[in-house]
């Protein structure tokens, strides 16, 4: 008969405390659809001037507030007070790196109807979004989602921004004229390219309700439309679009069909040597390992795709025709794989 091995205390703890992280994550949320981070000032603050400022009752909030610092979101100073840590300065509409809407996506009404369901998802390997609610992710999202298509808005444009200026600080455009941006969204990663390389030219791709939205900057009259191109369309059905470098950042996390007509596509259109670099959240070989697996299950259960390893993109690159030379960090959520086509 084996003795099964004893339990510390610390692991009984610690389990105990993320079987209610579902608590954590609401308080998070509560905290930015009240506004907390923007009502408290740069001093510490009375929870009940607190509470009067947010037109809150002061023992709850006093009660919420306690919570979240348990996890360095505000501190307690003692005399009832609280003041902003580096984390709650983020949940502010007004920071530079906002994550305000990022937390509210991430906790959307539908997220907890969801995650209930994640061993049905498991065992089948299929999202559970259409059983949950007749529809499609994306098809419910915009037809019957109401605030939470606007946040989810919100959450991709900050999300864009902040991660268009890192790759732009990355990437070396030595010898690049033209670049493409494939599924690049409203084109922020094109614009902050544009604005940094003077000479150079670039295109947008995406689906015809996308590109209408663009960064006023690509469109007519704005400031690099004359060195930018928008082409409506689907990179899964076509890519027609000839460029010295060709981007492909966070889009390929559909299922792998879908990438393999992607990436056949870039290579199709491209000629042998043009560089593509993709640039994806990686489930291994990252800090942020906890967000981008976390991530990856919800991609599961709202649309049954998957966040990529390192070994899983760099094969199906490999398959498609391009020569990957390296994987490198951008920032600590994402990593490039730089290739070129074969020749």
């Amino acid at each position: 008969m084996t003795t099964a091995p004893a339990t510390t205390p610390q692991a009984a703890m610690r389990l105990r405390e993320l079987v209610f992280g579902a608590a954590c994550a609401a308080a998070v949320r509560a905290a930015a659809r009240l506004g907390v981070a923007d009502a408290l000032g740069d001093t510490p603050t009375p929870v009940t001037d607190l509470a009067a400022a947010l037109d809150t009752e002061p023992k709850p909030l006093r009660r919420l507030m306690r919570a979240l610092t348990c996890y360095g979101i505000f501190h307690e100073t003692g005399d009832d007070r609280f003041e902003h840590t580096e984390m709650s300065r983020l949940l502010r509409e007004d920071a530079p790196n906002s994550l305000r809407y990022i937390s509210l996506w991430c906790t959307e009404p539908w997220t907890w109807e969801a995650w209930p369901k994640l061993d049905e998802a498991v065992r089948s390997g299929r999202n559970v979004f259409p059983e949950l609610f007749g529809k499609e992710f994306f098809d419910y999202l915009h037809s019957e989602g109401g605030d939470s298509a606007k946040v989810f808005d919100k959450a991709m444009t900050t999300s864009s921004r902040q991660s268009a200026a890192d790759f732009a600080e990355y990437l070396d455009l030595t010898g690049i004229d033209s670049v493409v941006d494939i599924g690049g969204g409203q084109g922020h990663v094109l614009a902050s390219l544009l604005e940094k390389h003077p000479a150079l030219h670039g295109t947008l791709l995406d689906l015809p309700k996308v590109v209408a939205g663009a960064d006023p900057r690509l469109r007519d009259g704005g400031a690099y439309s004359a060195r930018a191109r928008l082409v409506p369309g689907d990179c899964r059905i076509d890519i027609p679009v000839h460029a010295d470098l060709y981007i492909i950042k966070n889009i390929l996390e559909w299922d792998d069909e879908s990438t393999r007509r992607t990436l056949a596509n870039v290579v199709l259109a491209a000629r042998p040597g043009a560089r593509v670099v993709v640039v994806e959240n990686l489930v291994d070989d990252s800090p942020s390992m906890r967000f981008t697996t976390a991530m990856d299950l919800l991609l599961l259960l709202n649309v049954g795709g998957a966040k990529h390893s390192k070994e899983s993109l760099v094969r199906l690159m490999s398959e498609a025709g391009l020569d990957v030379a390296d994987v490198r960090p951008v920032n600590p959520y994402l990593h490039a794989f730089e290739a070129t086509v074969r020749g």
